[in-house]
């Protein structure tokens, strides 16, 4: 027979929620920061050859 999941409680969804957030904002950041080096042509760790 099928038996009904758990509710997760919302304390617990604000926490994974908010890990899931942080995540997403390093990674924005990490790739601002590329873009911003590329165009300002500060590269140090990302090699790119211009034409």
């Amino acid at each position: 027979m099928a038996v009904p999941k758990k509710r997760i409680s919302k304390a617990k969804k604000r926490i994974r929620k908010s890990i899931w957030k942080k995540k997403t904002i390093q990674i924005r950041l990490k790739a601002f920061s590329l873009g911003k080096s590329l165009l300002t042509g500060n590269l140090k760790s990302f090699f790119y050859k211009k034409k």
